[in-house]
């Protein structure tokens, strides 16, 4: 099947003010800033990041296939004069000037997502949930910052019905020109926490950040808010203050707007009972955990905000898988038996923590199997840092955690606060701690792995893979325990 054309040469030329260099396909089929991973048929963009910049791989990307690439004109002269290039004064801000294009020409009723966790998950939920209802474009992986969403509101479609896009911050002032090209519909903000206290004097400043979002809401729109958190109100001023009339709570709090009525937790995900603006829902998440449950309030809120059809978006929730890093599940052949691998390994912070903590509590064992954490450091904390790590001891006992690996300075104040028939291990950091997990993993356990990224975590979740592989196809495989 023939991929349809995502821009015209013309269109994208007139959307950046650029000037056209060698011969140039009539139109290209996507957008792309990794010259590993650009396909045939779409626009290369060299943009300069904080280590490499991308004029270095123009060669490589249009050797890939790529249609054509976009450069600037201080570096045009290092390409042949046959190369297929568009020209342009500032490479990030032709990306940025394309984005508002595509935004000033969709149709599609647009979601923005931000708050201090559950961004990704929350804008994967919802475009499963909207998909349902109509073609639906979502931004890549996490793209939600200064290049990441101009990225993904660059390769908006033009026949998209329904739009959805994260968007993050670490800094006061990020998320303003951010959705201000963006310019959503609907925007939730999914909960206020001690995340990037490093560059924050509290977290009501975190709150006023995120609030952000409401600037760039179209004339209309509604803003969706959790009504548990406590910043609920400071929020809902914020909100009022950028013009928003369409105020939309979620949570359990008896008066939310989008209210859990009740919910069961199974080990694979989770049946929910909501109201959703007055209309009561029943359906299954397909991803196991209480946070899914509390966002996919938000989720249906905002679906039925957008004019998807309701209980359409509720039954497509059953899909809804924890993305690579968040939860993701796999088996550890282990002799003749089995342990359970969740795979946490992408972020972490003190409340993504204490929710991954308890899905791990509820992972089910096999014979003499045991539940296994394995942590490494939060970052971006600030002075709270190891207080807020040790307060995780609390987390580990209310989710019946047996042995806990820690890896980094800050986590020592979590091992230092365990009880020591709880304490696995402590390391300075992950590549240290890595033989110490690798042996420890009997059949029957469950192993999760967390940590922020700059604690690298991930490899370990690679090396327990590679240590216990699947076996070769068999009809008779061994259950775990």
């Amino acid at each position: 099947m023939t991929t349809p054309p995502l821009w015209t040469v013309a269109d994208m030329a007139a959307a950046m003010a650029a000037q056209r260099s060698g011969p140039l396909p009539d139109s290209i089929v996507g957008l792309s800033i990794d010259s590993r991973t650009c396909s045939a048929g779409e626009a290369f963009f060299a943009i300069l990041g904080d280590r490499l910049d991308g004029h270095d791989f123009v060669a490589k990307a249009l050797a890939n296939g790529a249609a054509l690439a976009v450069v600037s004109a201080a570096r045009r002269g290092e390409f042949p004069a046959d190369a297929p290039l568009l020209v342009v004064l500032d490479v990030l801000e032709g990306l940025r000037n394309l984005a508002r294009a595509a935004r000033a020409r969709s149709p599609a009723r647009i979601v923005a997502v931000t708050g201090s966790v559950g961004k990704t998950s929350t804008k994967e939920a919802l475009r499963i949930a909207l998909r349902a209802d109509g073609e639906t474009h979502a931004s890549t992986a996490s793209f939600n910052n200064h290049w990441g969403v101009p990225l993904s509101l660059a390769r908006l479609p033009e026949t998209a019905r329904y739009a959805v896009f994260e968007i993050g911050m670490n800094h006061a002032g990020e998320i303003t020109p951010l959705v201000a090209m963006v310019r959503p519909h609907v925007a939730i903000v999914t909960t206020v926490e001690p995340v990037h206290l490093e560059f924050f004097p509290d977290v009501a400043a975190i709150a006023d950040a995120k609030a952000e979002i409401f600037t760039g809401l179209e004339p209309g729109g509604a803003a969706v808010i959790n009504r548990d958190n406590p910043h609920y109100e400071r929020l809902k001023r914020r909100a009022g203050a950028a013009g928003v009339k369409r105020i939309v709570s979620f949570g359990e709090h008896p008066k939310a707007d989008a209210r859990l009525v009740k919910y069961a937790l199974q080990d694979d995900g989770s049946t929910v009972e909501a109201s959703i603006l007055g209309t009561l829902a029943d359906y299954r998440i397909g991803a196991p955990g209480r946070h899914f449950v509390l966002n996919s309030l938000a989720v249906l809120a905002a679906a039925s905000l957008a004019g998807a059809d309701l209980a359409l978006a509720a039954l497509a929730l059953a899909e809804q898988r924890p993305a690579t890093g968040r939860g993701t599940r796999t088996d550890l052949f282990i002799g003749d038996g089995r342990a359970l691998l969740i795979d946490e390994s992408y972020n972490a912070n003190p409340t993504s923590m204490a929710a991954a903590l308890a899905v791990l509590g509820r992972a089910p064992l096999g014979a003499r199997g045991r539940r296994i954490a394995v942590l490494g450091d939060m970052l971006e904390l600030g002075a709270a840092g190891a207080e807020l790590h040790r307060g995780l001891v609390d987390a580990v006992a209310a989710s019946t955690i047996d042995l806990v690996f820690c890896a980094g300075p800050l986590m020592r104040a979590l091992w230092d606060a365990l009880p020591a028939e709880r304490r696995g291990g402590w390391a300075a950091n992950s590549e240290e701690l890595e033989p110490q997990v690798l042996a420890s993993v009997h059949p029957g356990d469950a192993v999760m792995v967390k940590g922020s990224l700059g604690s690298r975590m991930g490899p370990i979740v690679k090396a327990l893979a590679r240590r216990y592989p699947a076996p070769a196809a068999s009809d008779d495989l061994p259950v775990r325990g």
